[in-house]
This record gives structure tokens, sequence and C-alpha cells, in this order.
């Protein structure tokens, strides 16, 4: 990843995350929590693709599993994230663009339930039963819920930051075009008014000169 996506990735993830433990967390809401992180992780995966999705995922799991007040083993909601990432990746849109807000709403579902399945299933197989009092169903269905509520409000807004500062200003200036240049209007390339050098007279010295509008040169 370009260090301007490491340093979006970063701040975004932070933010996320200290608004979900000192905000989100104390609504003392029935069921899940929000999953703020999880839907900045699908904002980053939907404008990175399936490989920044996967890093950036894993990254934030690990902040989540270290941060307090976690009460469940490390690297467990890591991995859950990782995957979840790279699937979201996979669905990044070709222009990167969203067109419409079906995909992404249809993401951030699929996104709630396996979240919450995958981090119940790897609590099992490492004996981390933290929250299975609360019943797996309405786990899903409370998360699902939530993450559909939050969802407009952060998922877009991640990924028009996202393509804001994705931009390469030494490569693409302003008018579209690249090292100073301006294409025609049939595709070749238009230089500045600058005039040229290059010809000489006959009797030996540079001749300054400047091309016209129908191609000719008039000294």
């Amino acid at each position: 990843m370009r260090l301007n996506r490491i340093v979006l990735s970063a701040f975004l993830v932070v933010i996320a995350m200290v608004a979900q433990v000192s905000v989100l967390a104390r609504l003392h809401l029935p069921g899940a929590v929000p999953d703020l992180l999880l839907l900045t992780v699908l904002g980053l995966a939907l404008s990175y693709g399936h490989v920044g999705g996967c890093l950036v995922g894993f990254s934030a799991g690990l902040l989540a599993d270290i941060a307090p007040p976690a009460d469940h083993a490390v690297g467990r909601y890591a991995l859950v994230l990782c995957v979840i990432g790279y699937a979201a990746g996979l669905a990044k849109p070709e222009t990167g663009q969203l067109r419409t807000a079906a995909g992404p709403m249809l993401v951030v579902i699929a996104a709630a339930v396996t979240t919450t399945l995958l981090y119940a299933g790897v609590g099992s197989l490492v004996g981390d039963t933290a929250g299975a009092h609360v019943g797996l169903v309405k786990l899903v269905s409370t998360a699902t819920v939530y993450d559909l509520l939050l969802a407009p409000f952060v998922v877009p807004v991640v990924m028009a930051l996202a393509r804001r500062f994705d931009r390469d200003p030494l490569t693409e200036d302003a008018s579209g075009g690249y090292g100073g240049s301006r294409f025609g209007p049939r595709g070749g390339f238009r230089s500045a008014a600058t005039p040229q050098r290059g010809l000489f007279g006959r009797a030996g010295k540079l001749v300054r000169t400047t091309t016209t509008a129908r191609g000719g040169v008039r000294r």
C-alpha cells in the first residue's frame, strides 16, 4: 500500500475505534454493539480492493484485540476482519465510485452476518466464549440492524475520503493531462503557445519560429 493510503487508513481506523469504545459501547443497546470499525474496514476495502482490504482488516482487528476493554483472545478479531476485508475488496467497483446503494448494502448485510458467525466460531475453537450468553441469533440480528443503520453515514464518507486522498498530483494535472501537455481534439498532443527553436537560416544563424494553426512554420 502507498503511504497516503496507510496514513488515511490508520487515521480512520483509530477514529472509528475511539468512537466505538467511548460512545457506541456506552449506549448499552440490546444485543450486539454497533460495529463502526467493521464499516470503516468495508469502506476502505471497497476503495482499495482485496489486498488493501485484507491488510486494513487485519490491522483494525488487531487494534480491537489489544485496545481496552477487550475481553477476548488476541488475534481473534484480527483474523475475522482480515477475511472480511479481503472478501469485501473483491466487490470493489471498477470505477471506484458507487453507482447504486444496493451493492454496498448487500455487502454490509453479508459482512455483519459473517463477522458475527466467524467471531463466534473462532471463539469456540480457542475456548473463548465471551458473549455467548447473549445468544447467537440475537447477536446476528441486532448486529445486522445496527450496521445497516450506520452504513449510509459511514461507508460513502470513507470511500469519498479514500478517493480524494488517493490522487497523485505529480502525474495528473488539473486538466487531466500528464507532464504538462494537453490532448488535442483528435487525440494528438497540443503544445502550449511557446515558440520553438531549431531552424537555421541560410546565413547559419538560429531563426526563431512558431507553429501556426494550420501546421505551417512562420518565421
